[in-house]
């Protein structure tokens, strides 16, 4: 190719990566206001230039593992799962309103299932190093945004493009306000006041709310049940979501092991998630110094 066809094709690229991303305002996938390390020039197993690697610091080893994975735009999960044919590991895919898509691989753990709605900011899972075929790799978040075709495009973060191939960011996904915020917001779940997620959205799709338990003014705990695949999920909501709190959500099924999401966050805890088909079932959370524990229940 003549280097004026490639300037060419690195305008059209530009053009048509503008034009895609113009109807969607991407965040940073990572919550409001941490500061992260991108690096496109790491691996020379990426297929483009655009493809970042993401992690706290340059060299911080596997420090990074189980830190929170947020959505970089609202939209319809489209992959959720372990993949063994690449080198993705666990992955999730949001497409979004304008036909584009944001991937999230090597995580640690997946929180939304396939075909959920999810919000800007929402909590998609935890970052690790899975992959099936390549083995020992550090710790990091290996993000794309493609187009409708499955092209990657180059990123942009809160307006501004990713200043390739490397470089600082700093995080404005911060929930809430124009278009990212979640459309519908049932009653049943809400943590009410100024939360713009249910626990059905965060538990994903199938799930309907069972039961729930105020955690004084604070929010509240919600049980949900996917009769579609038997399982039950757990999410803490908070009322005020100002600034962070500490946060729990559990779910322990009779005779297995407890399962349990906790740390500082800003609007949920959770969800957790478990199988339990004709099996009782224990669930709590807390947000602060409040906190509901329930007895074994739900066992039908």
């Amino acid at each position: 190719m003549t280097g004026a066809a490639n300037a060419s094709a690195t305008a059209n690229t530009s053009t048509t990566a503008n034009a895609s991303s113009a109807a969607v305002k991407y965040q940073l996938p990572f919550p409001c206001d941490e500061r992260w390390y991108g690096d496109a020039s790491l691996s020379s197993k990426h297929r483009s230039q655009w493809e970042i690697d993401f992690n706290g610091t340059p060299s911080d080893g596997n420090a990074d593992r189980g830190r929170t994975v947020v959505a970089a735009a609202a939209g319809t999960v489209v992959m959720s799962e372990y993949r063994t044919t690449d080198g993705f590991g666990n992955v999730v895919k949001i497409r979004h309103a304008d036909g584009t898509v944001t991937l999230y691989a090597h995580l640690n753990s997946r929180s939304v299932a396939n075909g959920a709605r999810v919000a800007q900011g929402q909590k998609i899972g935890t970052l690790g190093n899975t992959s099936a075929k390549y083995k020992g790799i550090i710790s990091h978040l290996h993000f794309e945004l493609r187009n409708s075709a499955g092209a990657t495009l180059p990123a942009s973060f809160n307006g501004s493009r990713f200043a390739y191939p490397k470089g600082w960011v700093t995080s404005k996904n911060c929930g809430g306000g124009g278009s990212t915020t979640p459309s519908s917001r049932s009653s049943s779940g809400n943590g009410g006041g100024s939360n713009p997620y249910t626990a059905e959205q965060v538990c994903g799709a199938g799930y309907k709310q069972i039961d729930s338990a105020a955690l004084g003014s604070q929010g509240r705990v919600v049980l949900l049940y996917s009769a579609a695949s038997a399982k039950n999920c757990v999410v803490t909501l908070r009322n005020q979501t100002s600034g962070k709190a500490a946060m729990t959500a559990y779910l322990e099924v009779q005779g297995h092991k407890r399962g349990i999401d906790s740390g500082s966050f800003q609007y949920y805890a959770g969800p957790v998630q478990a199988k339990a088909p004709k099996t009782c079932v224990k669930w709590g959370g807390s947000i602060g110094g409040q906190k509901y524990d329930s007895p074994f229940e739900h066992c039908g």
